[in-house]
């Protein structure tokens, strides 16, 4: 199924400044398209459309501690209310965390560059509302994370 998410405003790279509407289309775990999103909406008028408030952005890359809670599961989950997407291995060497992350669906990673949005890409995004707090979380197409 084609899911067209769409925003006020989407940054491409964490450090790039936002610019208009923007969409990110997705199917199954990947990015299928990313672009302006009257064209995508136009493209496609067959894909279910998430209207979100804020700014459509890639998640961050996590290199530093997992933040503190009483079991791994909650520790994990903490990271995509922060909108983290992918976190480096050497933040997750025990295993519980280990095996936290991997059933999210959470990347464990070595490093690498910072995430962009990109066709071809796993579907892993965020939507950051104006006070740059973490709206929405996308781990592989799927809606992991979302506050109120």
């Amino acid at each position: 199924m084609l899911t067209l998410h769409t925003a006020p405003q989407l940054r491409r790279r964490l450090d790039a400044t936002a610019g208009g509407p923007g969409a990110v289309l997705v199917s199954g775990d990947r990015i299928l398209a990313v672009g302006d999103a009257d064209q995508l909406t136009e493209a496609y008028p067959g894909a279910r459309v998430r209207h979100w408030a804020g700014v459509l952005a890639p998640g961050v890359l996590r290199d530093t501690p997992l933040p503190e809670a009483p079991t791994p599961r909650e520790r994990v989950h903490a990271l995509l209310g922060l909108g983290v997407t992918a976190v480096t291995a050497g933040q997750v060497t025990e295993p519980a965390l280990r095996a936290a992350a991997d059933r999210i669906g959470l990347p464990v990673v070595d490093g690498g560059p910072a995430p962009v949005l990109a066709a071809g890409q796993r579907a892993d995004f965020v939507v950051l509302r104006a006070d740059g707090a973490c709206q929405v979380t996308v781990l592989a197409g799927r809606l992991v994370h979302r506050r109120a």
